[in-house]
C-alpha cells in the first residue's frame, strides 16, 4: 500500500514523498476506519428504530460492498485515495453492523439461549480477525499482486449476508413493541422457531409493552438524562470502554518481540501471530460451554481479575532480561488472550440488549458502540507514545483499568443470566438500596412514563 502511495504521487504530481509524509498518509489510511466506525455507531440506533433491524442490516450491506469495490480497484486505478474512501465506508458498515446485528440477534433469540447466542457475537468477531490474519499470509492473498483482493474480500462476505438476510424475518420484539403488530410478531416467531410453543415469549413482550405503554423510543440524550436506568448506562459505558483499555492491544503489540526473543525465526513470526488469533477464537467458542453455568457478570469479573494478575507478571517477565524469561512471557501473552476472549469479547457485545428495555435499546447500542470506537481511536493515538516513554511498564496503566472494572462489576452489577430487562432493573434497584415498599418492576415502568410525560 505504501508503494502504491509513492507511485501515485510520482506519476500524478512528480513528487517524491519524504518518509514522514508517507507515514502521515499511512496513519490517516489506518485511522479513518475508526472515524467511519464512530459515525456508523452514532447513526445505528436511529436507523434501526426507523427502518427496523433487518432492513437496516440490508441497507448497511451495500455500504460494505461499495467500500470493497473501491479498495479492490485502487491498484488498477492507481489511487490510494480509493483505499481511504473504502476503509471509511467499511468503517461506517462495521460501526452500524456491530450495533444493529447485536440488537437483532438478541431480539430474535429465546431467553434461555440468550447467553449462548450473545457469545456468538464475540465468536464471529474473533473469527473475522483470525480470517484476516490467515488470508493475509504470503501463501494466500498477502502478496504484491493479490493484496487488493485481500482488502476487497469483505465484498464476498457482504454478498453472503445480503443473500441470507432475505430468508430471515424482522425482529419479533421490534414488530410488537415498536410497530404494535402482534400478528406479524407471531408470524416472525413461527418462522424463526417453527411450530414450538412460544406463548411465554409473547406474554413477556406483552408485559413489557403494557409496562412501557405510551413510551416511545428514546434518543441518546434522553437516555443519558434518564435516572431510572443510570446504573445500566454506567455499566455499558464501563464495559465497552474497557474492551479497548484493558491492554489487549499492548499484548498483541509486544507479542512479536516476545516471539522473536524466544527464538522464532523472522519469517515464521506471521504463523505465531496466527496462533494468537486462533487462541482468541477457540477460547470465545469455549464460552458456549461455560456461560450458562457460570453467569455473565461472574465471568466478566473473573476475566478482568485474571487479566489484572496476568499483566502484573507480564510486566515483570518483560522487564527481567533472563534467557528463559521470553518463554514465560509467551505463556502469559496467550493466558491474557484467553482471559480477554472469555469475558470482554464473549460477554460484552450483547450487554445493551440484555440490560435495557425496548424503548432504550437503540440508544444504548449507539452509546456503547460509539464509546468502543472512541476508545479504540484514543488507544491508537496514545499507545505509541506510552510505549516510547514507558516501554513494558505501559501495562501498569492497563492493569489499573482492569482492576477498577473488576471492582465495579463485583460490587455494582447483579447477575443478568436468563433475566428480562425489567427483572434486571429490579435487581439494580435492590443492589443499590432503593426503597422496597413498592414493586420495583412497576416502579421502573412508572418512572419511565413519568419522565416521558415531563418531556
Amino acid at each position: 500500500i505504501k508503494e502504491l502511495v509513492k507511485q501515485t504521487c510520482v506519476q500524478r504530481y512528480g513528487l517524491s514523498l519524504e518518509p514522514w509524509q508517507l507515514s502521515l498518509i499511512w496513519s490517516f489510511t489506518v485511522s479513518i476506519f475508526c472515524v467511519g466506525g464512530l459515525l456508523g455507531s452514532l447513526a445505528a440506533g436511529s436507523l434501526a428504530s426507523k427502518f427496523g433491524r433487518k432492513r437496516c442490516l440490508l441497507l448497511n450491506t451495500f455500504v460494505a460492498i461499495l467500500g470493497s469495490v473501491l479498495m479492490l480497484l485502487s491498484k488498477t486505478a492507481m489511487s490510494f485515495e480509493m483505499i481511504m474512501a473504502g476503509r471509511f465506508f467499511f468503517g461506517i458498515n462495521s460501526g452500524a453492523s456491530l450495533a444493529v446485528y447485536s440488537m437483532y440477534v438478541m431480539e430474535i433469540t429465546p431467553r434461555k439461549l440468550k447467553g449462548i447466542v450473545g457469545v456468538s457475537i464475540g465468536s464471529f468477531l474473533s473469527l473475522g480477525k483470525f480470517s484476516g490474519q490467515l488470508l493475509g499470509i504470503s501463501e494466500l492473498l498477502g502478496t504484491e499482486k493479490l493484496w487488493p483482493w485481500l482488502l476487497g474480500f469483505i465484498g464476498f462476505t457482504g454478498l453472503f449476508q445480503l443473500i441470507t438476510l432475505f430468508f430471515l424475518p424482522e425482529s419479533p420484539s421490534y414488530l410488537l413493541l415498536d410497530r404494535g403488530d402482534q400478528r406479524a410478531c407471531e408470524k416472525a416467531l413461527k418462522q424463526l422457531w417453527g411450530n414450538k410453543d412460544y406463548s411465554r415469549e409473547i406474554e413477556e413482550m406483552l408485559e413489557e409493552k403494557a409496562a412501557l405503554q405510551s413510551v416511545r423510543s428514546y434518543s441518546v440524550l434522553e437516555l443519558i438524562q434518564n435516572k431510572t436506568v443510570r446504573w445500566q448506562l454506567i455499566t455499558i459505558a464501563v464495559t465497552f470502554t474497557s474492551v479497548q483499555l484493558c491492554g489487549i492491544n499492548a499484548v498483541y503489540f509486544y507479542s512479536f518481540d516476545v516471539f522473536r526473543a524466544a527464538g522464532i525465526p523472522e519469517q515464521k513470526l506471521r504463523y505465531a501471530a496466527l496462533g494468537t488469533g486462533l487462541c482468541e477464537f477457540s477460547t470465545v467458542v469455549s464460552c458456549f460451554m461455560i456461560i450458562n453455568r457460570t453467569g455473565k457478570t461472574v465471568l466478566l469479573f473473573r476475566s478482568y481479575a485474571g487479566m489484572s494478575v496476568t499483566l502484573v507478571f507480564l510486566t515483570i517477565t518483560l522487564y527481567l532480561r533472563v534467557s528463559w524469561m521470553p518463554y514465560c512471557s509467551m505463556a502469559l501473552i496467550f493466558l491474557c488472550i484467553v482471559f480477554f476472549a472469555i469475558g470482554p469479547v464473549g460477554v460484552t457485545p450483547s450487554l445493551p440488549g440484555e440490560l435495557f428495555a425496548q424503548p432504550f435499546s437503540s440508544a444504548a447500542y449507539t452509546i456503547s458502540c460509539s464509546l468502543n470506537w472512541l476508545s479504540l481511536f484514543v488507544v491508537g493515538m496514545v499507545f505509541p507514545i506510552l510505549v516510547e516513554k514507558l516501554d513494558c511498564f505501559c501495562f501498569l496503566i492497563f492493569l489499573f483499568f482492569c482492576f477498577i472494572v473488576g471492582l465495579y462489576l463485583k460490587f455494582n452489577v447483579p447477575e443478568i443470566k436468563n433475566k428480562t430487562p425489567l427483572e434486571i432493573a429490579a435487581e439494580f434497584d435492590k443492589m443499590h438500596c432503593k426503597p422496597k415498599r413498592e414493586d420495583v418492576t412497576e416502579k421502573y415502568a412508572n418512572r419511565i412514563i413519568s419522565y416521558e410525560t415531563k418531556l
